[in-house]
């Protein structure tokens, strides 16, 4: 088996898993779930991921590390269930803290085994072509465009971390723009999750059509 094959493999089952694990994850929450709109309901649930303890955080921590790390796995679920869990406002600190975190991790990773690593998990020709688009050339442009692309809604936010690797921006200036920057689109994510279990489903709705697009970007580039 080759390289590509194995690291193909890897991939698969890796994301099998993932979604085997969100799946269980809803279906152990799924009991108190049912009842949100009461009182009882919302302090059930709570029970429960505060009854989780380390291991509901290590769990979300490893579904978002699987999230960046693969690429074709849309963020939003993960996020949401972030804000379902622990709230707007803690759910988008941790997700923050996660997404520097293992950010930093691949970009490091880049630097050291550079290309080919993110062929192994990228499209060649489409990394390529960001890498040798006009709008990377100018080195003293590449923070700003980087700044914007991570604003930006429907932007493939996850390969840019892999890209950025091969960039000439500072590793400081790089774990600043790719952490911050994610902010608003973490923070709708983590709202909407808030928003749930407080049963303002208008609300949920609406952001998960607009976050949809995000995550569909992100997949066609795998």
């Amino acid at each position: 088996m080759s390289r590509k094959e194995k690291v193909r493999t890897f991939k698969i089952i890796l994301g099998i898993a993932v979604i085997a694990l969100l799946v269980g994850i809803i279906i152990y929450l799924l009991p108190v779930m049912r009842n949100l709109s009461t009182v009882e309901g919302k302090i059930a649930f709570k029970e429960k991921i505060d009854g989780s303890g380390v291991l509901g955080v290590l769990t979300l921590f490893g579904l978002q590390l699987a999230q960046i790390f693969l690429i074709i796995i849309p963020g939003e679920p993960i996020e949401i269930l972030a804000g379902m869990c622990y709230g707007s406002v803690w759910g988008t600190v941790f997700i923050m803290a996660s997404a520097a975190i293992i950010s930093t991790s691949i970009y490091l990773l880049v630097r050291k085994l550079g290309k080919r690593f993110v062929y192994d998990f990228c499209d060649e020709k489409k990394v390529s072509k960001i890498e040798n688009s006009k709008l990377f050339q100018n080195p003293r442009k590449i923070e700003f465009i980087m700044l914007i692309l991570f604003l930006l809604p429907g932007t493939p936010k996850d390969l840019l971390v892999y890209v950025a690797g091969l960039l000439p921006i500072k590793p400081s200036r790089f774990i600043l723009i790719s952490t911050f920057a994610r902010f608003p689109s973490v923070i709708s994510s983590t709202l909407a999750g808030d928003n749930v279990v407080n049963r303002k489903l208008e609300s949920w709705n609406f952001v998960i059509c607009c976050n949809s697009v995000d995550g569909w970007s992100n997949s066609t580039y795998c």
